[in-house]
This record gives C-alpha cells, structure tokens and sequence, in this order.
C-alpha cells in the first residue's frame, strides 16, 4: 500500500486535483491505524466515521479548511457517542457532545479517526502508565515515546493522521513531540477550550496540537482558537494573535546558563542541543545566556506544591471509592494531593506570583527563549527501574511553563547518531503564539527533517501573512513599557507583545514631568542615539481611545527604528527638551529608572 503524505497542504492539493478522495484516504488510513493497536484505545469503525464524511459533502478545501483531514484525539477529550476513559475502565462515560475544541475541528472539515492512549488520568511524561498497553516509540520500540499524550503523538508520526490532539499541564504536549519528531505546540491557557476535557489540573490544562509542521499547527490553531463562553477559564485571542507574525531576519534568543542545563548523562542530547543553538545563530539569532534560575524554582512547585492537589480533586470519586481502578504510580502520584492544605496553598501561590516577576523580566530582554525539550530519551528499560525519578527529569523544561502563563511549541531539530529525534522549545509570553509559529517554520524550513516517522521530507510553503488593516503596530518607550505604570492601558485594550528592539541612531530622550513621569523621543538627526523600545500590537478599533489620553508634549506620529522600518509610535514635539530633563546618556527609559 502506497504512502500517502498526511501534510495538510499535500494532502488538500491532492483532493483539489482529483488524486485522492477522503472516502479512499480513510479506506486506507483504517488498517494502518489498527495494526498500531497500543496507540488507540479507540479506532472509530467505518460506521461510526460515515457520518463526518456524510458531513463533507458540498464541501471542498477552498470552502473548509480542514476539509478530509484526518486527525487523533487524546482520549481525556470527548468525541459525542464514544467512550472517554482518560486511561482507566472504570472512569469511562459516554458524551453526548464533542469537546468545544473537538467540534470546532470537525465543522472545518476534520475527520476524527479514532481515541488514543495516554498515561492515565495525564499523569505522566512517559507514555507507558495506561492499563492498555505502553505506547510504542514511533522510531525505535525499546525507547517510550513520551506522554501523557504518547499515542496521539506516534498516531501523528506514524502516518495515520495529519495531526492530533493532546492535553499539556506538565509537558505532555512537547515531550511526546520531541521523542517522535513532531511539532507540538501548547498554546497560551485559554485560547484552545478546556470544555470536554477531564482536567489533571483545571486551572493550568491546556488541550496541545501534534503536527508534522508548524504550518499545520497554525492551520489547525486558526481553526481551533476559538472562544468559549462554556470554560470558565477561556481567554479570547487578541487580534494580533490571529495571523503569522512576520519574524525580522535578525533576531534574539536567550538559552539558560550552561550549569543550569542537564542531560542526565546524555551526550547524544547534549551534542543536539548545541548543534541546534548553532543552528539557531545560522538563521540570524543572538545567542544569550540568562539565570533560569526562576523558571526551575517555579518547576518544582507544580509536583513538589499544592497543585498535585488539582490531580486529586479530578480524580477524587476513583481514588477514594475505588482505588484500585488506578495504575500504582499513577495512585502514588495523585495521592499526595489529599496532604496539602490552604496555607500551603497560599504560601505556594505567593511564591510562583515573585518568581513570575522574575521570569517575565529575562523574557523581555530577548524575543524568544530556548531550552531543550528534553534533556535526555530514556529506554522503555530505564523508565521501568526507576518511574517517578526519570519521569521527574522529563519534566526539567517543562513543568514552569504553564504555572508561568507561558505559550510553548516543540520544534524537532536533529536525529541523533542513534538514528533517535531531538527537539527544542521555544517560548515567550502567553498569546505570543503566532510568534513561536513564525519561528518554529523559520527553523524547520531551514533543517528541512523528514516528516515525522514517515520517509516524506519536510517542504517549504508561503506563508500568508495578513495585510496590517486590523491592527496597529505601536512603538513605546516610556511608561507604557511591560510592567510599566501604564502598560495596563494596553492589555486593557487587548494588545500583544511583539518585540523588544531598537530605535535607529537618531533621537534624543527626555523625562517629562507630570502626573506620571514620561520619556519624550525628540528626533536628532545630528547628535541623536538608540534607545530600547518595545513594539505592540493594538487593535485598530482601540487605538482611538489609546490615542485620547496622550498628553502633550507628547503625540502619535512614525518612529524609525534600528532596523529601518518606520512604524507608529510615541513622539514629541520640539519643546519637550526645555520642558524634560535631558536622559539620553541611558540606554532608555527602564535605565533611566533604575539608575543608581
């Protein structure tokens, strides 16, 4: 039986030419999905798919834009009229309705093919914690292929599906990525409901999307990134977060402090790593390294603090009615819940609100950071002599992301010499998705990997950027910076980060008096200098009233900035300079706070 190339774009050019239907792709994507047996918990029969083929019908790639593609669901995630176990028989219940994420896929077009195994109730990293069989690894059967999402992961690697669906609270959305040389992104909390899904933790799940590129996970993240007024946690998207972001050609990415970073004993991994940050400096990035310190203290709170506790409040009519329905490790895990107590709560709570502080100011010194996914692929063997500790390490890269409000994507960037997949992580500040997509494609366009497990090679396609009618891009530099006194007055408006950069070598700065104390950029062309800037996206229909509440000396004009573009942002009239004192010996406003 030939292959066929489940990449979205292939697979719709050959339903638009004629080549392929989805009746005959799901004719033989069936068997191929069954022979995987420890993949699935449930592979749906030609019964039950008919219906969302009947749903096609009429329809066409130009009409839907998942239009026959066929996909996997974590089986946490509900499908209407099919069992969600979440890993234990005597959890199971039947849904009458699909998960809001689940029903926004198929009304684009998208072909469930069937439920996959996971660690039970996503307690894990591993994939080989469900009473339905360990997962196999989709390149090499003695190593795991990761978890919790493990079978959505190698159902997408494999060739079975074009992408799928996992959940992510600890790293279950990148680490099976990494093992099965997938993109996987965990999006920003929120912006994919949680609606339909059973929670490990309600409060940080997030459902994650495996794709062979990142250009599919875009195109099912623009489908699936749809509010919810049924999830109490629901966060709309931005405007600035609904279309690719257009990376500059220069850009820069921070990795952690060398003693900070751990392979546990991997060389293999450790080799990867660095070729990939090499990789990285090739594309045009600027290599920094910062105290990460933070975000491994913020790791360490998610099984070491309280939050275990959400686990046992999930699980709490199993573990304490019927405990033997649960797996020992996945007991012994989620037991620990039922110690903590509120002020350990509280206590924990205070601590992750002082490390997020300290965090979000070494993401604001670069564009993305970038860690490894994982620091090492353990065998099925090495896993089974020590579960919890190995699990534990898999989780060095990942457990802070979601307790941090950070937004994820694994991208695969090597196979070793061990013929075994390597990945990174990139991340930044929640709803900066668009971002890491942008430069997830930047990545793989220039390693061009094979696809998964599968003997197709990666291949470029355009981007469609959108035209720049529903936003603006604006340029700040004083009180409105992150974390400044007025920033508020931009999150109120729903804008989004975009970069920290540089005017170009032609301004001077002064600090206005007033109410609140505000830089004036005055240009000059003669004895100007850079200064730090930020730019961020607004929606246009706010900007009016951003734009009401500016005081003069200060207006809205076109700042020039390092890099030669002219975009809209704060400026001052010529007065400003015998109105402010004159500050541009520092490097800009936050200097200019913090001096000593």
């Amino acid at each position: 039986m030939k292959s066929i190339n489940l990449n979205i774009a292939a697979l719709q050019q050959a339903y638009i030419a004629g080549e392929l239907t989805p009746e005959q792709l799901i004719g033989q994507l069936l068997p191929k999905a069954k022979a995987l047996s420890a993949v699935w918990i449930h592979v749906l029969s030609e019964s039950e798919i008919a219906p969302y083929l009947t749903n096609l019908v009429g329809k066409s790639p130009s009409t839907h834009p998942l239009y026959g593609v066929p996909f996997a669901i974590k089986d946490n995630i509900d499908l209407a009229g099919i069992p969600t176990t979440a890993g234990c028989e005597a959890f199971s219940y039947l849904p009458e309705k699909s998960a809001h994420v689940v029903q926004m896929l198929i009304d684009a077009g998208a072909i469930p093919l069937g439920k996959t195994n996971l660690d039970q109730f996503a307690t894990g990293l591993v994939g080989t914690r469900s009473p339905y069989g360990q997962t196999p690894n989709s390149f090499d059967a003695n190593y795991i292929s990761g978890g919790s999402s493990s079978g959505s992961a190698v159902a997408t690697a494999s060739g079975v599906v074009s992408f799928s669906l996992g959940s992510d609270t600890a790293g279950s959305g990148r680490i099976p990525a990494c093992f099965n040389n997938l993109v996987g992104l965990k999006p920003s909390i929120g912006l994919l409901s949680a609606s339909g899904l059973v929670p490990a933790c309600r409060s940080l799940d997030c459902v994650s999307i495996f794709a062979l590129t990142a250009n599919d996970a875009r195109k099912v993240f623009n489908v699936a990134a749809r509010y919810d007024e049924e999830d109490c946690f629901a966060r709309p998207n931005p405007l600035g977060n609904q279309s690719p972001f257009k990376t500059q050609q220069a850009f820069s990415f921070a990795v952690p402090k060398r003693e900070q970073l751990s392979f546990f004993g991997s060389e293999e991994y450790e080799k990867a790593f660095y070729k990939s940050v090499s990789d990285l400096e090739a594309i045009g990035g600027e290599r920094l390294e910062l105290d990460f310190s933070p975000m491994l203290a913020a790791a360490r709170l998610l099984y070491e603090g309280p939050w275990v506790a959400e686990r046992y409040l999930a699980t709490k009519d199993i573990i304490e009615n019927a405990p033997e329905a649960m797996m020992d490790v996945t007991r012994t895990i989620i037991g620990q819940g039922k110690r903590a107590t509120a002020p350990d709560t509280f206590a924990a709570l205070y601590q992750l609100k002082a490390l997020k502080m300290q965090a979000d100011k070494l993401l604001r010194q670069v564009d993305i950071v970038v860690t490894p996914t994982a620091g090492r692929h353990f065998t099925l063997d090495e896993i089974n002599e020590q579960p919890i500790e190995r699990n534990s390490q898999l989780g060095y890269y990942t457990n802070f992301m979601n307790l941090l409000d950070y937004a994820a994507i694994a991208v695969p960037t090597a196979i070793t010499e061990q013929g075994m997949p390597f990945g990174i992580t990139l991340f930044s500040d929640a709803m900066s998705d668009q971002k890491l997509l942008s430069y997830a494609d930047r990545i793989q366009t220039y390693l061009a990997l094979p696809l998964g497990a599968t003997d197709f090679l990666y291949q470029a396609s355009d981007t469609e950027y959108a035209e720049n009618d529903g936003f603006v891009d604006l340029v700040v530099g004083g009180a409105h910076l992150s974390g400044m006194a007025l920033n508020w007055q931009l999150k109120q408006r729903q804008a989004v980060l975009l970069e920290e950069t540089k005017t170009t070598k032609k301004y001077k700065m002064f600090a206005v008096p007033g109410k609140v104390e505000r830089p004036a950029l005055v240009r000059d062309e003669k004895h100007g200098k850079d200064f730090i800037v930020e730019v961020w996206r607004l929606p246009i229909e706010s900007f009016g009233s951003f734009v009401k509440g500016i005081a003069q000396p200060l207006g809205i004009g076109k700042v020039e900035l390092a890099d030669g573009r002219w975009l809209t942002g704060f400026i001052a009239e010529g007065y400003a300079s015998d109105l402010g004192e004159p500050i541009s010996q520092y490097d800009g406003w936050r200097s200019y706070l913090g001096r000593a």
